[in-house]
């Protein structure tokens, strides 16, 4: 845990002190949705050579290291799911780990698509769409994946289903 407080500490002070060393002079709006380091840096008139390379040398340890201990315990998650004997509880087990993967996939998926590209290619449209999913669709995935564990729940959600399926047919 102390390696979570250090990672976020040395990363906000160098990239305080990186940001400390750049002027700005364009427009004092910032596009996107909330105060993030690539689009401060468009507001730039001096180098941000060194602040990107920062940016990127930060953002592939903080995005790399989680998703290999990510890996290494679905990794043995699933080989513990492998030795169960019955077809029932691995089906079970698996269908449980799939939503998991699918909602850490899709946060470090938009996060490596947002930081760990050159700022050349990378578009301000593109990166307010990626920072949509780490920041809103991920966070509202969570409490869908596990009360679409809940069976009530699976029941109440058909039956909504069912209901505007009938109407916009019976509008037709």
């Amino acid at each position: 845990m102390l390696e979570v407080y250090m990672m976020g500490l040395i990363g906000a002070t160098v990239h305080t002190g990186c940001m400390l060393r750049v002027v700005f002079c364009k427009d004092k709006i910032i596009n996107h949705y909330f105060c993030d380091l690539l689009p401060l840096l468009e507001l730039s008139c001096s180098s941000t050579y060194i602040s990107e390379l920062v940016l990127l040398c930060l953002s592939a340890v903080n995005i790399i290291a989680p998703t290999l201990a990510i890996l290494g315990s679905y990794a043995s998650i699933i080989a513990s799911i492998l030795q169960i004997r019955s077809t029932e509880g691995r089906s079970k087990a698996f269908s449980t780990c799939s939503s998991h993967i699918l909602a850490v996939t899709i946060f470090y998926g938009s996060l490596t698509f947002m930081y760990l590209q050159p700022a050349n290619v990378s578009s301000m449209d593109q990166g307010n769409v990626s920072s949509v999913f780490y920041t809103i669709i991920v966070p509202m995935l969570n409490p869908l994946i596990y009360s679409l564990r809940n069976k009530d729940v699976k029941v109440a959600l058909n039956k909504i289903i069912e209901k505007r399926l009938f109407c916009i047919s019976k509008d037709l």
